[in-house]
């Protein structure tokens, strides 16, 4: 009788440990990996390959996404603050491979993209306010509203970028290629576009006042309509060629 209740008593704790068990051994990376579920707040990613991954709202705040392959991947809505791509907003992606991501209505402010490849990636409507852009690669990219204001673009790779009515103002373009872009009601109101290369850029109705445009290249772009009041012109080619300020 006594062994009878020992081994039902032993059964008990078993069962009970059970639960606690399972939930002690819960990997919420390894879910998110293999597509048990849709959110990895915190989740160590960095180096991982999401190609064509569709990340549509997944939650992300505060991973690690140092090094992601996210080639190709769908990240509409997804919530990023934090993550070091690094939340996108605040994330740090330095050097990330988003070419072609679908990045639309995506909230990267502060987030840091130096180096990082983003040709014909779409962010129309996203915000990368006081964003870290510098030597990116957005060449043909889609950025049509966007909020950019603050950010900082020194070098970086805008040829035929589609940016129509994006909000620029205050940013930072120095030495930044903008050939061909469309910036049709663009805001670039008091940014910096020393050195920068717009040549055959499409400006029409676009705000440049209080720009500093030393030795801006506009050879051949539209600045119809373009607002100009009280921008800084030092060896400013104009669309005729000719060059203007001292």
């Amino acid at each position: 009788m006594i062994r009878r209740l020992g081994r039902r008593l032993a059964a008990c704790l078993v069962l009970a440990a059970g639960p606690a068990v399972t939930t002690a051994q819960a990997d919420p990376r390894q879910d998110f990996l293999d597509g048990r579920t849709h959110d990895c707040p915190r989740c160590d990613l960095g180096g991982m390959n999401f190609k064509r991954s569709d990340l549509s709202g997944a939650d992300l705040t505060g991973a690690d996404l140092r090094q992601a392959n996210l080639h190709d991947a769908r990240l509409a809505g997804a919530r990023l603050t934090g993550a070091d791509l690094t939340e996108l907003g605040g994330a740090t992606l330095r050097g990330a491979m988003l070419y072609a991501a679908n990045l639309d209505g995506a909230r990267l402010a502060g987030a840091d993209l130096t180096d990082a490849r983003m040709g014909v990636a779409r962010l129309s409507g996203g915000d990368l306010s006081k964003a870290i852009l510098r030597n990116v690669d957005l060449r043909k990219a889609r950025l049509a509203q966007a909020i950019i204001t603050g950010a900082n673009l020194d070098r970086a790779a805008l040829d035929f970028v589609f940016m129509h009515g994006a909000q620029l103002g205050g940013a930072r373009l120095r030495s930044a290629r903008l050939t061909g872009a469309e910036a049709v009601d663009a805001s670039l109101s008091g940014a910096d576009l020393s050195e920068a290369d717009a040549s055959g850029a499409n400006f029409r109705r676009a705000d440049l006042s209080h720009a500093l445009l030393a030795g801006t290249n506009f050879r051949r772009a539209n600045l119809y309509e373009t607002r100009l009041d009280d921008a800084v012109f030092r060896d400013t080619v104009m669309p005729d060629g000719t060059v203007r300020g001292p």
